[in-house]
């Protein structure tokens, strides 16, 4: 009910309570105190197993909890506890044990201790040697650090400096490149890092080497020197001149597997085998085709070996989904090519050591080393990409018969078990041939088997350790033509040699016409090389072709013309050889005109070879040119048919009509021409008497057919009327002899039918009579009659009509008679005219 006064009661909602401000400040700074007290009575002598017995922030805990992280790997529980009490540390750990995770947790718990915001600028900075291991650890950053507040960026190379620029200044950790970090200290003013508080080198080693020397020293000089330094990596480095650049204080070397009896994960099978420099792209192509099944990542020295191998290997369809990835590459494509070959089951990745160190993907089943690496440690890293984290994995390197001692052993030095195979024969697999046709048929293939011929000479000749990389001992020849290249191209970098007596060596020194030819040590030619024939005329293609590397036509050619310049067939014993040698002949024809034109011209102590001739000839071969033969180079011509072809004259072009018959084609003349054939009024009246003469021609053409076709007409119509040839009797009737004389008199001399070209009545008058035979069938015995039948009247011609004799004919009455009880009129000619018709209608009518 409502009540008395009529207002309804409504108690008063109670407000939500305000928090102190002050009182989370507080609770912040005594939960970071108690995180603080408890990181510094951790005992260096426990190691934690498990995530939850180390003393983290909350967000830190729930990033991995959410990360699905629950224990710890030894490096884990080694580093993250000594990193947590603000030591510096030199930490070394296999290949996929986890290093990643051990540097992330000490970043996000020291400036979660600190305080850290976003106003307070980069807190924390981690380097690495390469954009795809930069890119890696972000994503790993990304998923542990979720529930923290703080900004990261990553700043790596194959972006947009501006806009990163734009947004650096605001972050709290980076992950970058030691070149690009180094161009936003220098370029970008609003880049802070005066307060910075740890500074992490992922694969250290990698970082403080000769190739970033420069980047990092010219980092480290912008850093403050108050700050906490973690190094990294599976090889790491305790050189004193290294750590001095990095100002440590005191740092901490944890190395887990120092004590352990291999380097490598125990899981790794790891093996080598010996393949000469020449056929490891056969090796490599018959490996591939017996692991079609597999996941393998395959490694060279350059990226230029890498783009033929891949380009080579993908027109050969080997039957695996093939990738490529190298430092020339657009950031965008290596990521996705990195994010492609991850997530493929079967695939093979071609790569350079841009993905040799820390690069973290799944299910990788063999490393294959085509190359030899630089060093014991770039061994151990490439075979780290695969046996990752207690997964097994297979490693195989290929190895030169030179570089098997001094190889083998820096391994054995690095505790790398290693064992050695042999390739199976019936694995073994020739692409040689198919190489050759690429590089034949393809230029830009061609191309990148050169630059990946002259870039891995290079990166043997650089290597440092000459035990193992041995440049004089390599069979470079062999390794070009493996490529598909007819010779080795010019090496400038070779140790040893007098480049500049080289460069001043004439062409004919060299020059590798004859396989013979080899050149001493003096720079002069051996006594046992063949020397060319004296006299012997070679022409600019042939002095070209001479010369190595110039082309990979040069074996080609050398195949078809033999050694020494000669020609194929030529020489005796050459049945077997020539199967399928194109061979060139001289033309007969052209020789025996050669010759009688020069007999002709008075030399008669020439003979009819052409290689006796010693005076000019000159050759007319229907052409407007003459051919002058007054050299033995010129005497070669007769040898080329396209080369005789610009001697020989051009065709003359033909139309045909529709008949079938050739015609010349008409050309327009031009008013000259025309002046010269005479005057236009003698040019019309012969046109006109051309054009009569084939009408009169055409004309006797056009009445013979007529008369051909008038006659057969007429003998179907005599035998249709008559009714009394039977079938038998119709080929007589059809070849009468006497038809051919007569109905002549029925075409004029004008051309029309009959003798009055006026009276359309003359055909019909000249047709005969049924039942009468023409005066040409006079002679002809009659046919025989049907015993009831009444003999039929004649047609005949009108007075005016002249018959094919030239006779006047004359017409008779009609007369009436009866026949079977019918009337019947008979009628002696063809009504010709309006009165006949009457007369003929009124006897109808009369009874």
């Amino acid at each position: 009910m409502a009540p008395p006064n009529g207002k309804t009661s409504s108690k008063k909602q109670p407000r939500p309570q305000k928090i102190d401000r002050k009182l989370k400040r507080k609770r912040e700074v005594e939960s970071i105190e108690a995180l603080q007290k408890a990181v510094d009575e951790l005992d260096p002598k426990t190691i934690p197993a498990q995530v939850t017995e180390l003393p983290l922030s909350k967000p830190t805990a729930a990033g991995l909890r959410d990360s699905h992280y629950v224990s710890l790997t030894d490096i884990q529980a080694r580093a993250i506890p000594t990193a947590l009490r603000g030591s510096d540390i030199l930490g070394a750990a296999k290949t996929g044990s986890g290093k990643t995770l051990a540097f992330i947790v000490p970043v996000l718990e020291k400036l979660y201790r600190a305080r850290w915001t976003e106003f307070d600028g980069l807190g924390a900075l981690i380097v690495s040697p390469t954009r795809e291991l930069s890119a890696q650890i972000f994503e790993e950053l990304r998923k542990v650090g979720r529930h923290h507040g703080f900004s990261a960026g990553l700043v790596i190379g194959g972006k947009s400096l501006q806009e990163e620029a734009e947004r650096v200044g605001r972050m709290n950790i980076l992950v970058c490149t030691p070149g690009r970090m180094l161009q936003h200290l220098d370029q970008t003013a609003t880049m802070d890092i005066n307060n910075l508080q740890i500074l992490v080198l992922d694969e250290a080693d990698r970082i403080l080497d000769m190739g970033f020397k420069t980047a990092v020293d010219a980092l480290v000089e912008h850093l403050p020197q108050t700050r906490q330094t973690l190094l990294f990596s599976a090889t790491q480095t305790r050189k004193v001149s290294d750590l001095a650049r990095l100002s440590l204080k005191t740092p901490e070397y944890i190395a887990v597997h120092e004590a352990a009896a291999a380097a490598t994960p125990t899981q790794l099978q790891q093996h080598y085998v010996i393949t000469p420099l020449p056929e490891k792209l056969d090796t490599l192509y018959g490996f591939i085709r017996s692991n079609l099944k597999s996941k393998m990542i395959v490694f060279f020295s350059s990226g230029k070996q890498v783009r033929f191998t891949y380009e080579a290997f993908r027109q050969m369809q080997p039957g695996i989904s093939l990738l490529h990835l190298h430092g020339r590459q657009k950031q965008i494509a290596r990521l996705e090519i990195l994010r492609r070959f991850a997530s493929a089951k079967h695939a093979c990745l071609f790569a350079t050591d841009v993905v040799a160190r820390g690069v973290d993907i799944p299910m990788v089943d063999w490393v294959v080393q085509v190359d030899c690496p630089e060093d014991a440690d770039t061994y151990i890293h490439r075979s780290g990409r695969t046996a990752r984290y207690e997964s097994a994995g297979k490693a195989i390197l290929f190895l030169d018969p030179s570089e098997e001692a001094g190889m083998v052993k820096r391994l054995e030095q690095k505790k790398v078990p290693i064992k050695k195979v042999n390739v199976r024969e019936k694995k073994k697999q020739n692409i040689q041939d198919q190489l050759q046709n690429m590089c034949f048929e393809q230029f830009d293939v061609k191309y990148l088997a050169q630059k990946a011929f002259i870039s891995y000479t290079r990166s043997v000749h650089l290597q440092k350790d000459k035990e193992v990389f041995k440049l004089d001992e390599l069979d470079l020849d062999g390794f070009a033509k493996s490529l598909g290249l007819a010779g080795a191209p010019q090496i400038k970098f070779r140790k040893g040699e007098d480049l500049k007596k080289i460069k001043n060596q004439s062409r004919a020194m060299l020059s590798s016409g004859s396989e013979d030819e080899e050149l001493d040590g003096e720079g002069g030619v051996k006594p046992n090389q063949k020397k060319d024939k004296k006299n012997e005329v070679r022409t600019k293609a042939q002095r070209m072709f001479e010369r190595t590397n110039q082309d990979v036509l040069t074996d080609h050619y050398r195949n078809l013309i033999g050694e020494d310049g000669d020609k194929e067939g030529e020489g005796e014993g050459n049945d077997d050889d020539d199967f399928f040698g194109s061979k060139r002949t001289m033309n007969d024809d052209l020789l025996t005109k050669a010759a009688g034109l020069q007999g002709a011209a008075g030399d008669k102590s020439i003979a009819a070879d052409p290689a006796n001739f010693t005076t000019a000839k000159v050759l007319n071969l229907g052409g407007e040119q003459d051919l002058i033969i007054d050299s033995k180079r010129r005497e070669k011509l007769l040898k080329s048919k396209k080369a005789l072809l610009k001697f020989q004259g051009s065709g003359t072009k033909l139309v045909f009509d529709e008949d079938g018959n050739a015609q010349p084609i008409y050309q327009l003349r031009d008013e000259a021409h025309f002046q010269q054939q005479g005057s236009a009024e003698d040019q019309r009246k012969q046109f006109v008497e051309a054009e009569a003469e084939m009408v009169r021609t055409a004309d006797v053409e056009d009445k013979a057919l007529a008369k051909a076709k008038r006659r057969e007409k007429k003998l179907k119509r005599k035998m249709r009327e008559r009714g009394e040839l039977e079938s038998g009797d119709e080929g007589a009737a059809d070849g009468g002899s006497d038809d051919e004389d007569d109905g002549g008199a029925y075409i004029g001399g004008d051309g029309h039918f009959g003798d009055d070209g006026d009276d359309g009545l003359a055909l019909l008058r000249s047709l005969p009579i049924a039942g009468e035979a023409s005066d040409s069938e006079s002679d002809a015995p009659a046919p025989k009659k049907q015993k009831k039948e009444k003999k039929e009247k004649k047609w005949f011609q009108n007075d005016s009509d002249v018959d094919s004799d030239g006779q006047q004919r004359t017409t008779k009455p009609a007369k009436k008679s009866k026949k079977d009880g019918r009337k019947v009129i008979e009628m002696d000619a063809m009504p010709d005219n309006l009165e006949d018709l009457e007369a003929l209608a009124t006897g109808l009518l009369d009874d």
